[in-house]
């Protein structure tokens, strides 16, 4: 009888009595599922955690990498940072400091007069403290030709003291509509109206400067 036969014959009620070769058989196959069922339950997964875990690997060589070379250099690099820091403190000393900046803002004003300038405002507002310097916003509206702006620019950077302004909300119109398809001239008159900062050295009072601040805001 063959093996095919022997599988049609079977007596499901008596197992015990199959041919030798059909309970071969079904031991192998139920030996292969077992092994299947615990690869897909079992060592799937631990191949998933094995491919995450060498993408990890790989991740925490390479920051490990840039930080040895972080901690190779950190000497220099705390060095650099030191000169930066003295650079600052040099450049920042040449602002103007606190009983200095009335007469700069003075000396400003004479100086757009020097350049013949008409200036109609002229206003410093309060100071805005920060945490190495002072901002001094001044609201003002001048007139005058392209020629005396720029020689009034000129003047203001040979000022003995290191003067940065910076322009904000500032508008230059003509004082007079020019003619539809006329070049404006040299000479014509120009109005510039709106705010620039001008800055100064917070050196040693820094603390007052701050502390008044925030009470001038409290108080408000």
């Amino acid at each position: 009888m063959s093996f095919v036969d022997d599988l049609r014959n079977l007596d499901r009620n008596n197992v015990g009595g199959w041919p030798r070769s059909i309970k071969l058989f079904f031991m192998i196959g139920l030996f292969a599922l077992i092994v299947l069922g615990g690869w897909y339950f079992k060592v799937s997964n631990q191949q998933d955690e094995l491919a995450n875990a060498v993408r990890q690997e790989a991740t925490l060589k390479r920051e490990f990498a840039d930080k040895q070379a972080k901690a190779v250099n950190l000497h220099a690099l705390q060095e650099q940072l030191a000169d930066m820091k003295d650079m600052l403190r040099q450049l920042l000393r040449q602002l103007p400091s606190k009983t200095e900046m009335p007469q700069l803002l003075v000396d400003i004003s004479q100086t757009a007069l020097a350049a013949g300038i008409d200036t109609e405002l002229f206003q410093p507002e309060p100071e805005n403290p920060k945490e190495f310097y002072a901002e001094q916003p001044i609201k003002l509206k001048m007139i005058g030709t392209y020629h005396q702006f720029g020689t009034f620019i000129s003047d203001v950077a040979s000022l003995p003291r290191v003067v940065i302004l910076t322009m904000h909300d500032v508008s230059l119109t003509p004082l007079e509509k020019t003619p539809e398809g006329a070049r404006p001239s040299a000479n014509q008159l120009l109005v510039l109206q709106g705010t620039v900062k001008t800055y100064r050295y917070l050196d040693g009072d820094t603390g007052k400067d701050a502390d008044a601040n925030k009470s001038g805001k409290g108080g408000k």
